[in-house]
């Protein structure tokens, strides 16, 4: 017999409150905030460095601490050449974001502050995470496709270089402002699923790589990071606007899952989609590629009237980042050369004030029965 009252039971955890941040603030009615401030205004007016010093430090940088930080992350960018042989040891189709979580492992005992939790040492490791998850990325699909790693541009932001070691060509400068705003807006969303397995895996006291590589591998699925990779086969298969409202129908008939749509936090519409829908505009009328905003359009249009789901910023940054000239398969790598601020701020915030996550579960196995042989036991 139990001698428990069953606990209350959130399918998914969802609406669970599993601790305190103070990095971020995902507001149900549309809104966005990084450590106070306003995800719209930082698209428009920072940089990534930037929003990556705010949510490791706490406040913005003065132009010094900008300067300083921005080299120290460029300087970081560089593989050691054991990781790069391993990334060469992947065997040819490998997809990108398994070569990224293999990657972020093998960083780990090059780092000679692997196992120091201290603040400092955190902020240390975070930095060479920041520089090097685009690196692993990049070098990984130039040594998959049959070509030789790019050297580091150490006067290019990290949405410039990363550009730069994808096509061996510097962008101009519209491109790194337009993936760079990318790179805000995915910065960090609170507990989400890869942030939430890096802080469950940084509460056990695990190192920041260990935090990192479970992010990478929750990051991977469809349900979450994955979704904007799967958002462009949709896209691919609909072609033309005028096809939208008819194949999303024929796909809801089927219960088919559409990804690119619905969220578990926001309830009016994700605050990003407004500002990667008008990047996907502009990107239109620079690449001629003008049909793929109008088919996201009426799918959101057919969604919310047929099933009053609104589009979240998956569906948006699919089309941009190929309009940008990058392989579907590196929107989630692209993602998490990003979010990877999000996350060692999250790990750096964990180690400060730690207290092991560990949920109950609601057992809903047989109740208790003896085990067949404990009768003959001792006859």
């Amino acid at each position: 017999m139990s001698t428990e009252t069953k606990p209350a039971y959130s399918p998914g955890l969802a609406g669970v409150i599993a601790g305190e941040t103070e990095i971020c603030w995902v507001d149900p009615n549309a809104g966005l905030m990084y450590r106070g401030y306003d995800i719209h205004e930082m698209a428009e007016q920072a940089s990534f460095e930037e929003v990556a010093f705010l949510l490791l430090n706490g406040e913005l940088p003065s132009k010094e601490q900008l300067g300083k930080f921005s080299r120290e992350v460029a300087t970081q960018r560089e593989l050691p050449e054991p990781v790069v042989k391993m990334l060469r040891l992947m065997p040819r189709g490998t997809h990108p974001m398994d070569m990224l979580r293999t990657g972020v492992s093998m960083l780990a005992p090059f780092d000679p502050d692997l196992n120091d939790h201290s603040h400092a040492a955190n902020i240390r490791k975070a930095i060479r995470l920041i520089a090097r998850v685009s690196t692993l990325s990049t070098d990984g699909w130039r040594i998959s496709q049959g070509e030789e790693p790019l050297p580091e541009k150490l006067d290019l932001t990290q949405a410039g270089n990363l550009f730069y070691k994808l096509t061996g060509k510097v962008p101009q400068a519209w491109q790194i402002r337009m993936l760079d705003t990318i790179f805000i807006l995915y910065a960090d969303h609170e507990f989400n699923a890869s942030t939430f397995a890096a802080r469950v895996t940084a509460s056990t006291l695990a190192d920041m790589y260990a935090a990192v590589t479970s992010a990478c591998g929750t990051l991977k699925g469809p349900l979450h990071g994955g979704a904007n990779e799967e958002s462009m086969k949709m896209l691919d298969d609909i072609k033309t606007p005028d096809r939208a409202e008819s194949w999303l129908k024929e796909q809801l008939a089927k219960k088919a899952k559409i990804m690119g749509f619905g969220h578990r936090v926001y309830k009016k519409g994700d605050s990003r989609v407004p500002i990667m829908r008008e990047i996907g505009r502009d990107l239109g009328k620079r690449t001629g590629k003008e049909q793929w905003i109008p088919i996201c359009e009426k799918l959101e249009e057919t969604m919310e009237r047929e099933k009053h789901l609104c589009a979240n910023v998956d569906l948006y940054a699919a089309p941009v980042l190929t309009m940008l000239g990058f392989p579907p398969e590196l929107n989630t790598p692209i993602f998490a050369a990003s979010r990877v601020a999000g996350w060692c701020a999250h790990v750096v915030e964990q180690h400060d004030h730690n207290r092991l996550i560990r949920p109950r579960s609601l057992y809903t196995g047989p109740k208790l029965r003896p085990y067949p042989g404990a009768a003959s036991k001792g006859a």
